[in-house]
């Protein structure tokens, strides 16, 4: 139990001490007058109070990424913990709240329209492209999930739920953010916190009663404990699966909206750096449950060996623990968060078609315009083989991290602010993405290819995104001198 308690204590520390200084260095100013005052539209431009957008922003990031991926990310055992402390306090939170006060500085701008200024127009035409096809998968991927679970429990036929989500996210999409998203989001952000609370309650108490037994981390366990290693490699294939809760690129599209809604620069390390915190801690929660029911990570991997998928292994969880509760509780976690994380992500991709157009979006009929296009791509895919999409999400959601690190990278540079803590991290995530890319079998999106050449190509081409970096860098600053 000491295990846990340090990593939840150091994920609270991080947002205390680590978020405190990032806010300082960033310059976050209350004098400010934010995007939401001054270009409010009564849809997506609205004051919003700060416990709403914190528990917005956490619900439209979280989804099932930091159950489903914490749970998978532990079959690789303890080490898991260490990516997802380190990863969230120093990568994944700075990574959030760049990318919502950059937001915030350019007008609420979207996430390509910020990469397009700080990185130039080529980036800026190609992650428009790049952005729209994440998003929507995202929204794909998680209109499938809940429909396939829906039918299992109501009996009522897969593509019956299909059509109905698609409708509830055309709504949502189509309506001001504070109709629906504002009013019922922060209740369901609410209910998926109260969720890994009440896990990890359950494990602390029975713990200390001793009806219940939490493993403490030992050295001998910091290594690959998936049961089949060769394949699924320590590195990079880890840090690819256990993207929300540590870093997750798709944070990046999200944290805009919220960047329209803030009153007051100061409310950004709550909103953007706390809502990833929570994410870290919700994901330790996650894994550390998965390991201890399964009694360790080698009971997990015989699990999943024997069937088991990450939805099961809730449903059984929650329901051993607590019943007939569990059963609600599940119901929340694996039907309910994925629906709201995917509607917001088809609300992105229409902020972002309209703001690369320019099309202003208070009048219905243009937020329909613009809308419907997206909905017919995300029906032609939810037609494909979920796993299909599945397997590309990840890698496609860790390269968007890279690009929004390497656009904060370029904006502390262009505020003569040392760029170092976002370049660095942003090497090591292009290190590991290229690796992963080469690394990675096919099945798994990736090239399949000798071990030693993908990690001396993927080393190389982060080496070479920071030289070119500091030469772009260097060069702009001689020439305005």
């Amino acid at each position: 139990m000491i295990s846990f308690l340090i990593a939840i204590a150091a994920l609270i520390a991080g947002f205390s001490i680590y978020g405190r200084f990032i806010e300082r260095f960033f310059g976050a100013d209350s004098t400010i007058k934010t995007p939401a005052v001054r270009l409010n539209d009564g849809v997506d431009y609205i004051p919003m109070k700060p416990w709403r957008m914190y528990t917005i922003q956490f619900l439209n990031i979280a989804g099932l990424g930091p159950i489903f991926g914490a749970i998978l990310g532990a079959k690789y055992g303890p080490l898991a913990y260490v990516w997802i402390v380190l990863g969230n306090i120093f990568m994944g939170a700075v990574h959030d709240y760049f990318s919502g006060m950059i937001s915030i500085r350019n007008n609420g701008a979207s996430l390509p329209e910020l990469v397009g200024r700080y990185l130039g127009n080529g980036f800026r035409q190609s992650l428009r492209i790049f952005t729209l096809l994440l998003l929507v998968m995202v929204g794909v991927a998680f209109v499938n999930g809940p429909a396939d679970l829906l039918n299992s429990y109501t009996g009522i036929n897969f593509k019956v739920w299909l059509y109905i989500i698609f409708v509830y996210y055309l709504i949502a999409t189509l309506l001001p953010i504070n109709q629906i998203i504002g009013k019922i989001y922060p209740v369901f952000g609410a209910a998926l916190i109260i969720m890994a609370l009440l896990i990890a309650g359950y494990m602390i108490v029975n713990t200390s009663n001793g009806s219940f037994h939490l493993n403490e981390i030992q050295i001998s366990d910091l290594k690959n404990l998936h049961h089949n290693p060769k394949v699924n490699l320590l590195y990079p294939m880890m840090f690819i699966v256990i993207s929300c809760g540590a870093i997750s690129g798709f944070h990046s599209t999200q944290s805009p909206m919220m960047a329209r809604c803030m009153k007051n620069e100061k409310q950004g390390r709550y909103v953007f750096y706390g809502a990833m915190i929570t994410e870290g801690i919700v994901a330790i929660i996650w894994a550390t449950a998965a390991m201890n029911y399964y009694n360790n990570a080698d009971g997990l991997n015989n699990a999943i060996l024997s069937g088991q998928n990450p939805a099961a292994i809730v449903k059984d969880i929650c329901q051993t623990w607590f019943g007939k509760i569990g059963a609600a509780i599940t119901i929340i976690g694996v039907i309910a968060a994925p629906i709201t994380t995917g509607d917001t992500a088809f609300r992105s991709a229409r902020l972002i078609i309209a703001d690369a157009l320019k099309i202003k979006q208070s009048s219905l009929g243009r937020r329909v315009w613009v809308s419907i296009p997206l909905f017919a791509v995300g029906y032609v895919l939810s037609q494909i083989d979920f796993s299909t999409i599945w397997k590309f999400l990840g890698l496609f959601n860790q390269f968007l991290s890279v690009i929004m690190l390497w656009t904060g990278a370029k904006y502390l540079a262009s505020k003569t602010k040392p760029h170092w803590l976002m370049s660095i991290p942003a090497t090591i995530m292009t290190t590991i993405c290229f690796t992963y890319l080469l690394i990675a079998p096919n099945n798994n999106g990736g090239l399949d290819l000798n071990h030693m050449l993908a990690y001396s190509v993927g080393a190389a081409a982060g080496v070479v995104s920071m030289a070119i970096f500091l030469w772009v860098v260097n060069d702009s600053f001689d020439t305005e001198i």
